[in-house]
């Protein structure tokens, strides 16, 4: 199984070859469908927020362990414009390009860890973590 791989996120295609390569990794890890959909949602999402807002980023994919636990760990990065005020983009129905505004907060409900890092001007990194059960 390979354990980690990247897409860089340039256009709509990149999008979805993001989602496949996670739905294959989590499907290879074991998980159930429920889980490899989340799996695939979330990154959908980073993956539609580097091709709005930032244009240019990468979403890495990486099976790993920690403790006995073995877990799939999605990274999203990228060098926009970054978020200037990470409360407000992670309060539910918020959004800047008039969707559901599911956004960050759906994401980090359908994962079991998330953590947010962004600079204005300098870009944002997403960590978001899967726990296989």
């Amino acid at each position: 199984m390979e354990t980690q791989a990247s897409v860089k996120i340039r256009n709509e295609w990149d999008i979805v070859q993001a989602r496949q390569l996670g739905r294959e990794l989590s499907k290879e890890m074991g998980f159930g469908q429920v889980d490899q959909a989340r799996i695939t949602t979330a990154i959908s999402e980073l993956a539609r927020n580097i091709y709005l807002y930032a244009q240019n980023g990468e979403i890495d994919v990486e099976a790993f362990g920690k403790v006995g636990r073995i877990g799939l760990k999605i990274i999203s990065t990228d060098q926009g414009p970054g978020i200037s005020d990470i409360r407000l983009v992670m309060q539910d129905g918020y959004t800047t390009s008039g969707g559901l505004g599911a956004g960050l907060p759906g994401v980090k409900r359908l994962m079991d860890d998330f953590k947010i890092h962004s600079q204005e001007g300098r870009g944002t990194e997403i960590v978001a973590i899967k726990w296989l059960r």
